[in-house]
């Protein structure tokens, strides 16, 4: 079943932190680009981190620093860890393949997992 499981989000103070796990079935992972993304209420999903399958890394100039983007391979598995955490990082945040498309990583797929909801109190 090709499918993407997100988890390890929660409810946060300011400064804090948050390690975020996806899961995705072998179709997805194997071999492509993974990358996350959030959506905050009434904005569109935008793209915080990608890893490529040899493990270069590319970071929103809003997560440069804070944020650090992992994978597991031989578990199918991309992770964020989250420090620094601040308010405007409050977002559902989802992973999927990407693909690098002009000057921007989009997903690969057009369906997503449930996604994990992060919180950051002020």
């Amino acid at each position: 079943q090709v499918q993407l499981v997100e988890s390890g989000g929660g409810l946060v103070q300011a400064g804090g932190s948050l390690r975020l796990s996806c899961v995705a079935s072998e179709t997805i992972f194997s071999g492509n680009t993974m990358g996350w993304y959030r959506q905050a209420p009434g904005k569109q999903r935008d793209v915080v981190a990608t890893i490529a399958s040899g493990g270069s890394t590319n970071y929103a100039d809003s997560v440069k620093g804070r944020f650090t983007i992992s994978r597991d391979n031989a578990r199918n598995t991309v992770y964020l860890q989250m420090n620094s955490l601040k308010p405007e990082d409050t977002a559902v945040y989802y992973c999927n393949a990407a693909a690098f498309v002009i000057s921007s990583w989009l997903p690969r797929r057009g369906s997503w997992g449930q996604g994990t909801q992060v919180t950051v109190s002020s």
